[in-house]
Order: C-alpha cells, then structure tokens, then sequence
C-alpha cells in the first residue's frame, strides 16, 4: 500500500472525505468514546433495523468525531464494514480488521482503532439497554472493560492534573 507520510494512501482518503459522517438524530444506539490522553472523542450513531431473512441488522451508521487523521479514519472505515451487518456480526469488528482495512496505521496510532471498535461496540450496547434486552455475555464483557479503562485513564488524569497544578502553583 502506497504511504502519504506516515499515513496509507486509504487512510488519507478516509480523512479527506469520511463516509457516513454527521450526527443521526433519531439513532437506535449511540456509543461515545474518548481518549483524555490523545484528545480523541467518537460519537457513533447507529439505525437497527431487519434484512430480508428478518435478522436485526445496521441499516444506518453515521459517526461525529473530533480528532486526528487516524481517529477520523478509523471512524468512516468501521461504518463502512459495519453497515449492512448483523449486529452479531457487527460486535466481531475488532482493531485488527480496522487497521487491515485501512492498509495499516502508524504504531502510535493504532489507539483510534481500538476507539473506534470500542464506539460501535457501546452503540450496540446501547442500543440493546434500551430495547431491555438481554445483553450477550461477550458484548457485556467488552462494555465492562471499555468501563473500567475509562475509569483508568480518568484517574491518571486527574493525577497529571493535580500534578500540573501543584507545579504551576509553585511557579507563582
């Protein structure tokens, strides 16, 4: 695959024209993720509905991201394989099919694919928490540990906060 920089030629065309970009007002599920360290926030929206065999599918996917290059193409790809897909088949959409798909990322990018798999996997879960459905135990286990990294990196941040501050206070 042909490179602009750091970046595969794929993931620069992703950046500079994202598929599947802009808020969903009436989504079905939405999943918010963010990395306090990169800055990086993902919105994905998603539209449930039924294919021909009557089997719940993504029908409609639309994301909002504030972020880099990777982030904003790691984003449009996942709502490019995700649409159209079960939301079983949807839930299998990992950071190593992201990254393929996008012909690589640079190694100290590969943290927005794991947000952008982390997004859709909050959307459905999301989704199903409001349908008051049974949550799959594989799916729960990811929410829970998209949770318990949140909450990680929260307190790291506050520490680096609380640090910043007692530095600059000393500064005065």
């Amino acid at each position: 695959m042909k490179k602009v920089g750091p970046y595969t030629k794929k993931v620069i065309e992703y950046f500079k024209k994202p598929h599947n970009y802009g808020r969903m007002k009436d989504a079905d599920g939405v999943g918010k993720v963010g990395n306090i360290v990169c800055g990086d926030v993902m919105w994905l929206y998603i539209k449930v509905g039924k294919d021909k065999r009557g089997r719940e599918i993504i029908k409609d996917i639309r994301f909002e991201t504030f972020g880099c290059v990777a982030a904003i193409a790691t984003s449009s790809v996942i709502t490019d394989l995700a649409k159209g897909e079960t939301l079983t088949d949807a839930m299998k959409i990992d950071r190593t099919k992201i990254v393929k798909s996008l012909g690589g990322l640079p190694p100290i990018k590969l943290h927005c694919s794991v947000l952008a798999a982390s997004a859709l996997t909050e959307a459905i879960y999301d989704y199903l928490s409001k349908q008051e459905r049974q949550i799959p135990k594989e799916l729960e286990a990811k929410h829970r540990q998209i949770e318990k990294e949140k909450k990680k990196t929260e307190k790291r941040y506050k520490e680096w906060t609380k640090t910043e501050e007692e530095i600059h206070k000393k500064e005065i």
